[in-house]
């Protein structure tokens, strides 16, 4: 599974091959599909509260520090339920950590391994690597809503959400030039992933899935 919106559309005529990116930090796979399922979007039967769940506990977990036009909207709504709750703080930060890691052309950033692992991992690994091969990163906003989480009890969580990427952008690194490209339904995106809790408390994202231009998504 790779990354998500469709940024660096075509660099130039020149480019060997135009780039889908994304801009701000998710990855997806984007498969696209006639309909709007989702691999991992199945929530299956879902835990109770763990009264001693720690709501994604601090153990040395990385500072995020983005570029200032960078930003979020994360119309995440807290559930009141310590695991659930601990997911999307999670999710949150991983999505930021690989937005940092475009920013910082790093493709193998410990913010963004911090917090995903398998093919999730590998996904972003491949997505950053892009940007980095383009000399681009993202700017601009994008916003997260409409998101789902499932605590299962197995010891995974199931989280599906929404990405608006209509005012996320490329920046390429060399001009400072900023790619503004018009908004379609494809600006919109759903995302379906698996998360584990790991031994340090941390929500770790295993896989991700997405789909552009999902009628699920669409304002």
């Amino acid at each position: 599974m790779t990354r998500r919106p469709m940024l660096l559309a075509a660099i130039a005529l020149t480019a060997a091959a135009a780039l889908s990116l994304s801009a701000c930090g998710s990855d997806d796979s984007s498969n696209s599909k006639d309909n709007d399922k989702i691999a991992g979007a199945d929530t299956g039967s879902e835990a109770p509260a763990s009264p001693s769940a720690s709501a994604s506990a601090t153990h040395d977990r990385p500072k995020i520090a983005l570029p200032s036009d960078v930003t979020y909207s994360f119309e995440w709504t807290k559930t009141g339920n310590a695991d659930k709750d601990a997911v999307l703080d999670d999710a949150e930060q991983r999505i930021k950590a690989v937005d940092l890691a475009i920013a910082e052309q790093d493709p193998l950033h410990t913010a963004y391994r911090f917090y995903s692992e398998g093919t999730a991992a590998a996904g972003s690994q491949a997505y950053i690597q892009e940007f980095v091969d383009h000399k681009a990163r993202t700017t601009g906003l994008t916003r997260y809503y409409n998101e789902s989480v499932t605590v299962k009890s197995d010891g995974t969580a199931a989280l599906l959400y929404c990405e608006d990427q209509s005012k996320a952008y490329n920046k390429f690194l060399k001009t400072g030039k900023t790619d503004v490209t018009p908004v379609t339904k494809d600006s919109y995106v759903i995302y379906a992933s698996t998360l584990r809790k790991n031994k340090n408390g941390v929500w770790v994202t295993e896989t991700l899935d997405s789909q552009r231009g999902s009628a699920k998504c669409q304002p």
